[in-house]
This record gives C-alpha cells, structure tokens and sequence, in this order.
C-alpha cells in the first residue's frame, strides 16, 4: 500500500511538471509606450489642451489666451486707446452704426504666471499674477486713462471708455500669493477678484464680454460701483468640504494702497448637490470711488485735461443669487443680483483724490461728488437662459437679462419725459438684453464662435443716452495657453 501511494504521488508529481513544461511560459511585462511630447511638433501642441499640456518648468506656469474679432455695432464708437472693449451693449456716447475690429469678445485677453510648489505634507505654496491687454493695440487695460483720453470730447466724437479696476497695472488682473491644502482649505493675499466676480462666469448661460449684460459690465457684481470688483489687498480663504464650499474675504488698507474703496467685506456660501449647483454671496464697501470723464465739458482750469478725472464716492452693498442645473445636453442657469448704493461714509476730500493705481491720473478738489444718494439707490437685476452642447465641441447658449433702479431723485423734482428724454438719470428705469451664442472648439486650444446682443435701456438709465438701443452681431476666435 505504501508502495502504491509513493507511485503515485510520483506520478502525479511528474505529470505536473510535463503539464507546466507545456503551456506557454509568462513573458515579463512590456514597458508602457512612452507618450509622445506634446511639443513634439506644432500640430501636436494644438490639438492638446491647457489641461494636458501646460506651459510650465519648475513649478512655474506660463498661461492666458487672445481673443479677437470683428463685428457691427448698430450705435457705436470706435475703439478707445486704452479700453479693452468696443460699445457691444448700448452706451452713453453710442451713435453711429459701424464695421469695427472688435476685441476680448468671449472673454479678456490676458497673460499670467501661476506657482503651485509643494512644501510638506498636502500643504502647496500658491501664487499668481496676470494682465489684460487689447490684442489689436496692446495696449494694457487702463479703465481710468480711457475715461481721461475722452476728457476733451463730446459725446459724438468719444471713443469706448469704462471705468474699471484694471488701472494699467502689470497686474491689472490679479496678483497674490498663499497656502493651500485640502483637508483645511485656502488662504491668498494680494490684488484678487471679489468673491462676487469671481463666481458669477459658472452662472452666467451666455458667459462672455460681448454678448452677456452681467459679462459687459462689472457694475453688476461690483453691486453699483465697478471698481469694487477687484480688491489689490485681498484677505481671501475658502474651503470646500463634501460638496459644500465657503469663502470670506476682507481688504486691508484703503486708497493709500491701490484699493477702490476705504474697506470691503464678503462672504460666499455655495454647493453641490448631484447636478443642482447654488451659490450665495453678500458683501458691502465703504467710500467706493465710481470715476468718469468730463466728456467736454466743466473741466478745471489749470489742469492738464489727459490727467485728470471726476469721481462719485457711496457706500455699496449687495447679494448675489446664483443657481444652476444640468440635465443631459442641457444647463440652465438663473441669477439675481441686488446692489444698494448710498452716500459715503466719508463726505471730506478737500485734497481731491487719488484714482485706482494709474500714475499721473487725479480728481482735483471740486471734482469728487458725495451727496448723489442722498436717497439710496436700488438695483435689481435677474436673468435667466440655457446653454445646450449640440455636439462634443459645439455649445449653443441663450439668455435673458433685465436690470432696474428706483426713483432716487430727492426733493420736489418729479420725473418727466421717456427714453433718452427723461428728466434725470436718477429717475426709474433699466436696461434689458437678449443674447445668443455659438461657441465651436475646432481643436482643443481654439473657439471660433460668433453671437449678438439685443441691448435696450430705458427710463432714468436712458435720460442723457444718444440712442436707446445697440446691436452687435460678431464672430471672433479665442486661443488659449
């Protein structure tokens, strides 16, 4: 019996090894093909995308985009020197019907630097700077200049001017620095967006400058004052947790260190909830500088006219609603803004004052107003629209946007006349637009897209206007990097 099992046993062992000797022996694992550089060759690098292949060495990254088209302006002017933008909504000085370059359509041009350094655990050192520019002057983007380069002219004979908080600065754009991390969020300092700003492109169904009313001006989440929405001394922190987010923000300092208002405060609530997204945001500035040209007339006598501005001086404050929800092709947006402006807190500038950063530019003494609220100003301002992606690179977006004010005149005076004919710009009224968009990604790194916008002003916003309405078919293409 014994016998029998040591047989067998053997000869189990050696059927074994003939069946291991049989089958195919295990090849070592190939090595992965190496990916190829994607800049490898020119034609490679554009058909990656930002994501996929940045332009970094050592921590550091090069990044912006060029934006620039061409387009109608049924009431317009031509393009200021140091403005970023053409009249694409109805403005002010708009009259005459145009063909005209027209730049920063889907979004500004800028160039930037980002450093993302790790330095111990999940803790990164984060940093940023950009620009805007015009890509058609290269120009840097000087809001305030643009306003002083039309302080000799009329309305007839101005070019595009906008108050703004990119003072042609080389950081016009944002400048900070800080730590981030996970598990406990994100802490910046320095020349960064209002948390208002900063969330409203994720809301906004026709995102861009030239074809969305909230995209054209910074008024709106500025909460009246367009200046406020960039803060050059930012105290910034936000957190993300499971879906749910929360920032708050505070400026440090006031005029003396580039900011547009003597202080201001934020706090944003927001989250996510499959695809139902929301955001909240609130906050209020003291002392907030709005500037303006002279347009022509009034200005002071020993002054040099291209140095100098007139300035309007309030309190602002306001909330933002944002919501939006995807279902399949589809995305539908909705938003409210309500902004109040009020007489300053600070009602003495017997010195004049210093504009946002742009050497050589004053508001001499008489020049600043702070009694234009006496009572408040109201503004209300909702949209709504849908963006629907037709194909992988093709998005097909529509939106509705409508803003109102109250009567804020003071006194007996009552509000006569319409349109551009109404008695005072403080009377009631608005501004209401309707906009489309198509935006084609040919390869990754490049938008053709093309679009207009209906845009009507009425009532006291109307009162001074030249015309009531613009329209401002274009097409323009983007490039990223």
């Amino acid at each position: 019996m014994k016998r029998f099992l040591l047989i067998l046993l053997t000869a189990t062992g050696l059927a074994g090894v003939a069946n291991a000797q049989s089958l195919p022996s295990a090849k070592a694992p190939e090595p992965a093909a190496e990916k190829p550089s994607c800049f490898a060759d020119f034609s490679t690098y554009m058909n990656s995308s930002v994501k996929d292949c940045p332009l970094s060495y050592a921590g550091v990254t090069l990044f912006g985009n060029i934006d620039g088209g061409y387009g109608y302006e049924e009431h317009g002017v031509p393009m200021g020197y140091s403005a970023d933008k053409v009249n694409y909504a109805i403005q002010r000085n708009s009259n005459r019907s145009t063909w005209l370059w027209s730049p920063n359509g889907a979004s500004t041009s800028t160039v930037g630097v980002k450093i993302e350094e790790k330095l111990f655990d999940k803790w990164l050192f984060i940093a940023a700077a950009d620009t805007g520019f015009n890509p058609y002057s290269m120009n840097l983007i000087d809001g305030p200049q643009s306003l002083a380069d039309n302080n000799l002219n009329k309305a007839l004979t101005q070019r595009s001017h906008f108050d703004s908080s990119r003072a042609g600065q080389w950081d016009n754009g944002q400048g900070f620095f800080g730590f981030s991390n996970p598990d406990y969020g994100t802490l910046t300092f320095g020349r960064t967006n209002s948390l208002a700003s900063g969330v409203l492109g994720s809301f906004d169904p026709v995102a861009s400058v030239a074809f969305s009313q909230i995209g054209f001006s910074s008024a709106y989440v500025g909460f009246g004052i367009s200046p406020s929405v960039r803060v050059n001394t930012a105290l910034t922190y936000r957190l993300t947790y499971q879906g749910f987010r929360i920032a708050g923000q505070a400026q440090i300092g006031g005029y003396e260190l580039g900011n547009a208002s003597t202080s201001s405060y934020q706090l944003q609530l927001g989250a996510d909830f499959g695809n139902f997204s929301f955001d909240v945001v609130g906050g209020t500035a003291q002392n907030s500088v709005a500037l303006s040209t002279y347009g022509g007339s009034g200005l002071p006598a020993g002054y040099d006219p291209n140095s100098i501005l007139k300035a309007t001086v309030g309190n602002n404050a306001g909330v933002e609603v944002l919501a939006s929800y995807k279902w399949d092709k589809f995305k539908f947006y909705a938003g409210y803004i309500y902004g109040q402006t009020n007489n300053p807190t600070n009602t003495y500038y017997p010195g004049g004052l210093p504009t946002i950063i742009s050497a050589g530019l004053f508001v001499p003494p008489g020049a600043v107003t702070t009694n234009a609220y006496n009572v408040p100003r109201d503004q209300n301002t909702v949209w709504t629209g849908v963006r629907y992606s037709a194909m992988k690179n093709l998005d097909l977006s529509a939106g509705v946007y409508w803003e109102s004010q109250n009567d804020y005149l003071q006194g007996p005076a009552l509000c006569t006349g319409s349109g551009i004919y109404t008695s005072s710009s403080k009377c009631s009224g608005g501004r209401y637009s309707y906009s489309f968009m198509a935006d084609w990604k040919p390869i990754p790194r490049v938008d053709v897209y093309a679009g207009l916008m209906v845009s009507t002003v009425y009532g006291g916003v109307a009162s001074g206007f030249l015309y009531t309405q613009n329209i401002d078919p274009m097409v323009g293409v983007r490039f990223r990097f």
